[in-house]
């Protein structure tokens, strides 16, 4: 969807460098992506406390590769 939005164009400019984007559409893109990301994570911080792990920790943090 083409969308005329102003953008300020330091901060546009150090994204795509940051981001290693070529385009300013990609820059944009990954912005928007990372904001609906991290705002969907919110409802998890709502079950912190309310939800029983059962498990081995220790077990869990060596990853795949333990026995």
């Amino acid at each position: 969807m083409r969308t005329m939005i102003e953008i300020d164009e330091t901060l546009l400019r150090r994204a795509m460098q940051l981001g290693g984007f070529g385009t300013r559409e990609a820059a944009v893109e990954a912005a928007l992506r990372l904001f609906v990301q991290t705002r969907q994570q919110g409802g998890i911080r709502e079950l912190r406390g309310r939800v029983r792990w059962e498990g081995n920790l220790e077990k869990s943090r060596c990853g795949r590769n333990c026995k």
